[in-house]
């Protein structure tokens, strides 16, 4: 029986491994026994980690979002909401276009998304959801609507325009930068504020 230490080590190895084919292969073109020869690994231990494919490529997306550790920060140095979700998504835009085929299954999950995001893990729908609540604190976010709703708009509308990127072409900063003044301002014709 393989050590715990050594276990989480050949994991580490499969899912750097997978993440690399996957950026020059792409998803579809990717195999588990490129996966385990490119990890050094046997492709017998590359499944006994992992159900599938699809279960590494899963993994790595989890792992990308439970990298929010400098945003949490500069959430808790409360600075402004608006700055924060351009920084937020401009990254996000950016990992979605170096991981195309990550990107797909991540804004496109078969397990559609639901009102509250999963308490058992970090995700981006969570951050998304934390950082309109400091903004509905800051008042710049609309406070008669629940963050969680809140998030799912903007994370529907962002996901489409990063879903079109993919198929079209990039996404721009200019366009991030509208994509958030059109759902913070809303779609509504606007009273002066």
């Amino acid at each position: 029986m393989p050590s715990p230490k050594r276990t989480d080590r050949s994991r580490t190895l499969i899912l750097d491994a997978a993440d690399l084919a996957f950026r020059e292969l792409g998803f579809p073109n990717t195999s588990m026994e490129e996966i385990a020869k490119r990890a050094g690994l046997t492709r017998k231990t590359v499944y006994n980690l992992f159900q599938s494919k699809e279960d590494i490529a899963l993994r790595l997306i989890a792992r990308v979002e439970a990298n929010d550790t400098a945003y949490r920060v500069r959430m808790a140095a409360n600075e402004d909401v608006v700055s924060l979700l351009e920084t937020i998504l401009l990254d996000s835009a950016a990992w979605c276009l170096a991981n195309p085929s990550l990107a797909r299954m991540a804004l496109a999950p078969v397990d559609r998304p639901t009102l509250t995001p999963p308490a058992e893990r970090p995700s981006f729908q969570g951050l998304v959801r934390d950082v309109l609540a400091m903004g509905q604190r800051q008042g710049a976010i609309r406070q008669d609507e629940d963050p969680n709703f809140l998030a799912l708009v903007l994370l529907g509308i962002y996901g489409q325009a990063m879903l079109t990127a993919l198929s079209a072409g990039a996404l721009g900063e200019d366009e991030i930068r509208r994509l958030i003044r059109i759902v913070v301002e809303g779609i509504g014709a606007t009273a002066e504020r």
